[in-house]
């Protein structure tokens, strides 16, 4: 991409910024920034003119696999909160875990879950026996589709373990507490980093690139 430059702004009293809070977590530094007459030296260039895009992309692997490994954990967190609640809560005499169709959402869930995962440990396992050269010529698309999935996979950890607590599982505090906080910072996961849609699309681009252009049926 031509055209994007990559500068190191100074912070001056012509610069202002003001966090902005975020559903998910007060502690995110999401911030609106205000110029006003700032001036940009060109000596604070970082690398080479108009290339500045390879700047921004070249941690978009490593970033991704953080954000993989954050929304797997919180999956497996509301699972595990979401068994403990089901063998404890009685209903008609007997536990919740004996009834078939709750057991079917938990197993959908699970199923789910630990098929991503699997994915997400051949994939590390190659990004660290790659180069870095070779994670970004063989990877991208392959993480692309893994984050894709597994933020696929959070929206229905997170509908089925509501569906699973009920009421507790829009409760602030207390036993649905876990379950509530992941279902109000869920869906942030499948922006950052690169929108679903961004995600799937730069995967299959990615796997066409060394296709065949005469291959037909």
């Amino acid at each position: 991409m031509k055209g994007v430059s990559m500068i190191l702004v100074e912070r001056t009293d012509d610069l202002s910024t003001k966090h902005l809070t975020a559903a998910y977590s007060k502690s995110a530094g999401t911030s609106l920034v205000m110029y006003e007459g700032v001036k940009v030296p060109v000596e604070n260039l970082l690398g080479e003119e108009n290339k500045g895009f390879s700047i921004i992309v070249s941690n978009f692997n490593h970033e991704r696999w953080i954000i993989l490994t954050t929304v797997q954990q919180y999956c497996r967190n509301c699972l595990q909160e979401a068994i403990k609640w089901l063998n404890q809560r009685q209903a008609f005499g007997k536990s919740l875990t004996q009834q078939p169709v709750l057991r079917y959402k938990l197993g959908q869930a699970i199923a789910a879950v630990e098929a991503s995962h699997a994915w997400l440990e051949s994939v590390t396992h190659q990004m660290n026996s790659m180069s870095y050269e070779d994670q970004n010529a063989k990877l991208g698309g392959m993480i692309a589709l893994l984050k894709y999935e597994t933020t696929r996979t959070a929206t229905l950890v997170c509908d089925n373990c509501v569906q699973l607590l009920g009421g507790r599982a829009v409760t602030r505090h207390g036993m649905g507490k876990v379950i509530q906080r992941f279902n109000m910072a869920y869906k942030i996961f499948s922006v950052y980093g690169g929108s679903e849609e961004i995600m799937a699309d730069l995967g299959v681009r990615q796997a066409m690139r060394n296709m065949d252009p005469h291959a037909r049926m």
